[in-house]
């Protein structure tokens, strides 16, 4: 079987690699490059209690997250790569009481489920911490279970383990894809590429690839600026979540601290006030950071749909046509489990439980 997946994000690596460990042959399409879309920007927090808003979602989120200890340890056993990947714990901080009441009612649900989970006082909450925390903050909310990544170690493990396997990558932009016919073909701007099926996996831009006439897009871009920090030592215990802002503490200091939440287009630009919200959302929660050094800003455009659920499964209305996009905040979160799926039904026609509410049909595709 011979498949193109059309974006080399995170979703569209991790497609590949599983599809190429089953023995497909796979070509990968994406005119940046390898992790250069909205993957570029992400900063790799594993926290389905506190992503998973809405009920499908957290279902998933769950699901896709006790698959990542064997998704890490294959990666770093068919590459011999490093990848940086903790359950560390998320702290989820509050200013006021009305905050605090919010996560009282958190913890009463975690309960009810079963999830480990600690409610701490203002006192608690510096004592596992190697940063002082600000004294503005009342309460928090630890869940030990969930942790971070490092994405771009991730995405360069994924495109690494996929070539190893015969995947190949290639710069290039689709400009359109004929689906039907018994085989797709896709029109790029060096030429065509023939498959027997065809992955749509390019985030943001999804809606450009396969032409449908819907507006709006099924797929809109949300502007998210990560702010890179670095300091002499690791900037909390915990990956720290306030009402402004999150700051995920690598081990060698760097602090990453996202992420605006903007909707203006295809615009990537980095912006002074969005840099200035981060950073005063940051030292707010952990003044020390205000000594740190500056690295840099990344921008990402996230793929949001109008439910907010990815759309993941085979195109209702052309055929060789699956699709793995609309993932919106949850894309490292959501990998190993889309790259399952997506093989699944491609090699086996087996369909997840979860095609039932990440069908492409729902937005007429």
């Amino acid at each position: 079987m011979n498949v193109t997946v059309v974006g080399a994000g995170v979703i569209g690596c991790a497609i590949a690699h599983e599809l190429a460990s089953r023995g497909v042959s796979v070509r990968v399409v994406d005119p940046r490059g390898t992790g250069l879309g909205a993957t570029h920007a992400s900063a790799g927090i594993l926290a389905p209690h506190i992503e998973g808003h809405l009920a499908p979602l957290l279902e998933m989120c769950v699901r896709s997250y006790g698959l990542y200890d064997s998704f890490i340890e294959r990666l770093r056993q068919e590459t011999d790569q490093p990848i940086e990947y903790e359950r560390v714990g998320t702290l989820q901080v509050a200013s006021d009481a009305a905050e605090v009441e919010r996560l009282r009612e958190q913890a009463a649900h975690l309960s009810s489920i079963g999830v480990p989970h600690s409610l701490l006082s203002r006192h608690e909450l510096n004592s596992p911490s190697p940063q002082r925390m600000a004294d503005s903050l009342v309460g928090g909310l630890l869940i030990p279970e969930q942790g971070y990544v490092v994405v771009s170690a991730l995405v360069t493990g994924l495109a690494l383990a996929a070539t190893k396997r015969g995947a190949q990558f290639s710069h290039e932009r689709v400009l359109r894809v004929n689906a039907n016919g018994n085989r797709p073909q896709l029109t790029t701007m060096d030429g065509t590429i023939d498959c027997d099926a065809v992955v749509i996996a390019a985030g943001a831009w999804s809606s450009e690839v396969l032409a449908v006439a819907a507006w709006p897009p099924y797929v809109k871009p949300i502007r998210g600026q990560l702010l890179y920090l670095r300091g002499n030592h690791r900037a909390a215990a915990h990956v720290v979540w306030g009402s402004g802002c999150y700051v995920v503490p690598w081990q060698n200091g760097t602090a990453l601290v996202g992420a605006t939440v903007e909707d203006v287009g295809f615009c990537e630009t980095a912006t002074a006030g969005g840099i200035q919200s981060l950073l005063t959302a940051a030292t707010s929660l952990l003044p020390s950071l205000a000594d740190a050094t500056f690295e840099g800003v990344r921008v990402g455009l996230r793929p949001m749909t109008g439910d907010e659920l990815p759309i993941i499964g085979p195109s209702s209305t052309h055929p060789h046509v699956f699709y793995a996009t609309g993932h919106y905040r949850n894309g490292i979160l959501l990998a190993p489990l889309t790259a399952e799926i997506a093989a699944d039904y491609l090699l086996e026609e087996r369909e997840a439980p979860e095609l039932a509410f990440t069908k492409p049909s729902r937005f007429g595709l």
